[in-house]
């Protein structure tokens, strides 16, 4: 799944690849791992969400 909306990526994936700009490669991949991991709106309630959120944001932010 293609997604630009991290919340939701995080929420409902395994893992999430950053992507450099064009050409595109590879720049970081995380591996996801709610621990109360139930349905997509409940993940966002997990412990540990915010601290992806933060994570990604920060690898996505340095190329913007």
């Amino acid at each position: 799944m293609v997604t630009h909306d991290l919340a939701e990526a995080i929420s409902m994936a395994e893992r999430i690849i950053v992507l450099t700009k064009r050409p595109a490669e590879i720049k970081k991949i995380f591996k996801i791992n709610l621990t109360d991991a139930k349905t997509p709106i409940e993940n966002r309630k997990c412990k540990e969400f915010p601290i992806y959120y933060q994570e990604i944001w920060k690898e996505i932010d340095h190329h913007v």
